[in-house]
């Protein structure tokens, strides 16, 4: 089998191997420079790309080509175009070219904007993202590609996401030249998303109107047996679900996505698939296709496969634990404390952002989760709280109120876990360990956002989060340049970033309504709904965040604000009508 995964595992990516293999070398030097450093794309240099392109897809059976992109319903979509081109003799040649490839020109009317363009201005435009991979799915060259109007303005989640990087890029390189890192040139986010998801089996999943229309169940009773005896989570695949997750490795590996991790989940008919990490935008996208692919592949196995957040009452939701750290194109993970982290400034430094960041915006953070899905499920079975709080273990908690007090920290020693059987090995305790209570826990050189439901386009969460970091960085960055002493300024800054935003560390039981209390006293809000949470973003502190750096206007912000509320409003109106004309079915009986 191993052999067979080597051989299929990208098969179907116009991947940087496949590129070195078959453009001509200048070209893929110029490519390169786009991929790799953000130069801007030649026409001459696409021209090359689309007909290599071309001739790889055909190869492979593909007939039609398509713009993959991502509006704002988080979904993605598609127009599948012919390579056939008719000529005056009755024969027909396959053509594509670098036109096509770079840009394309969907109908923006059927896609919610918020108010940025009117039914009579319904053009939109799609723009080539060469930085993630072009791929075949169902005999079809997808081209991954953003989304924008006639004007320029965002209609898609992938535009924010790669503005959101390179502000977080530009800002993370100032801080890193400072500590002396000269030969880095680019900082990228890293992230890693969990993905839950549930089965059932298609003949009762046609049962029910609610599943069918709404994803989750509006009437119905607990079964005599769900979850009380603790025996899915990691307990036996059994075969059917086994032969699933077979079947969809196979088909992801094809499509060069790093699917590594399967298990069972918490739940009855619960199930998990993690990732490699990879960056930010490839792994926004490859979650998107995720998606797609397990629902494609449970059909074949006579099942549907639930993304809701919480198809079921009473058992635990679904979320998609997202795992975001920040790596330098030299191979240094800048959140990795190292085996001494309280004389590590560098990390410390960088903590101290995110710490901020995620103070400083929680209210955008909580936004960027929020769905009337989601809202079933934070705070229940499991799942965080919609106070969004941040674990950092004992061992960095420690750290950090020896330096706010200016205290010596001695250290932890690494203690030896004994099992107490002589034939069983020890080895050290991990000094973070977890806490599956939090919203934003540490987990030793990353940071797990565990809030996203399981539904959720990834790209809200990481667009927020980079440009938060960003803003934090650019003003260490501001405030360390004009140092005098570089050393001094460092220590100062990350002790008054750690006291003036402490309140945001909570290392104990987030589920306790104790907690509650104590966020309340922190000043941390509790927004627990999707309508609570959704003005903050059209706030001027958070708007003036978005455009500082780039990321999204006043007029995106405030259409976004708008898109949301109308989802919102339409699921929860789905789901009334569904009830009803259930309720009423069942009276007629």
């Amino acid at each position: 089998m191993a052999a067979n995964v080597m051989e299929i595992y990208g098969s179907k990516v116009f991947n940087e191997h496949v590129m070195k293999e078959r453009l001509p070398s200048a070209t893929y030097k110029s490519l390169e420079k786009t991929l790799h450093r953000g130069a801007p794309l030649d026409i001459e240099v696409a021209n090359v790309v689309a007909s290599v392109m071309k001739r790889w897809a055909m190869e492979l059976g593909a007939t039609h080509y398509t713009h993959w992109f991502q509006p704002l319903t988080g979904i993605t979509s598609e127009k599948h175009d012919g390579f056939v081109s008719p000529v005056g003799d009755g024969t027909a040649i396959m053509e594509f070219n670098g036109k096509e490839l770079v840009r394309g020109e969907p109908d923006a009317s059927s896609f919610p904007s918020g108010g940025l363009r009117a039914t009579c201005e319904a053009r939109g435009y799609t723009a080539w993202d060469p930085t993630s991979y072009a791929f075949i799915k169902d005999n079809v060259l997808c081209i991954p590609t953003a989304f924008c109007s006639y004007g320029g303005e965002a209609l898609d989640k992938k535009t924010p996401l790669l503005r959101s990087a390179e502000a977080l890029n530009r800002q993370a390189l100032r801080v890193i030249h400072l500590f002396g890192n000269e030969d880095v040139t680019a900082v990228r986010t890293t992230v890693g998303p969990e993905q839950e998801y549930f089965l059932v089996d298609k003949s009762v999943y046609d049962k029910r109107k609610d599943l069918i229309y709404t994803g989750r169940t509006l009437f119905g009773a607990k079964p005599p047996k769900g979850q009380e005896l603790d025996d899915h989570y990691f307990g036996s695949i059994k075969p059917r679900v086994a032969a699933f997750m077979k079947d969809l490795d196979e088909e992801l590996w094809k499509l060069g996505v790093y699917a590594k991790t399967e298990h069972n989940e918490v739940a009855p008919a619960q199930h998990e698939l993690a990732p490699v990490f990879t960056t930010g935008n490839i792994a926004a996208d490859q979650n998107q296709l995720t998606m797609e692919i397990m629902q494609k592949v449970a059909a074949r196995h006579g099942m549907v496969c639930l993304l809701h957040e919480k198809p079921f009452a009473g058992v635990n939701g679904s979320g998609k634990h997202n795992n975001w750290s920040l790596t330098t194109d030299t191979g240094m993970n800048l959140l990795e404390p190292g085996e001494t982290p309280a004389e590590n400034a560098q990390f410390l430094l960088f903590l101290c952002a995110v710490i901020q960041a995620v103070d400083d915006y929680q209210d955008m953070l909580r936004i960027s989760v929020a769905s009337a899905a989601n809202d079933h499920r934070l705070g229940a079975n499991e799942a965080p709280p919609a106070v969004v709080s941040m674990y950092v273990g004992d061992e960095i908690e420690s750290i950090l109120d020896a330096i706010v007090n200016e205290t010596p920290y001695a250290g932890q020693e690494k203690e030896l876990l004994k099992i107490g059987v002589h034939a069983l090995p020890r080895f050290p305790k991990d000094t973070t360990d977890r806490n599956r209570t939090s919203p934003f826990a540490f987990t030793g050189n990353k940071f797990e956002f565990r809030m996203p439901g399981s539904a959720e386009n990834l790209s809200d969460a990481n667009t927020i989060l980079n440009t938060a970091v960003a803003k934090e960085l650019k003003g260490y960055a501001d405030e360390l340049e004009g140092a005098e002493d570089f050393t001094s300024a460092v220590i100062a800054l990350v002790k008054r970033t750690i006291r003036d935003h402490r309140r945001v560390i909570f290392n104990g039981n987030g589920y306790t309504a104790e907690w509650e209390e104590e966020a309340a006293k922190r000043g941390l809000p509790n927004k627990k709904n999707t309508p609570a949470a959704l003005p903050a973003l059209i706030e001027p502190k958070n708007i003036a965040l978005m455009e500082d750096f780039g990321v999204l206007t006043k007029v995106e912000m405030e259409s976004r604000y708008e898109v949301e509320m109308e989802h919102y409003s339409k699921i929860i109106n789905i789901e009334a009508l569904t009830m009803l004309e259930m309720a009423l079915s069942l009276i007629h009986i």
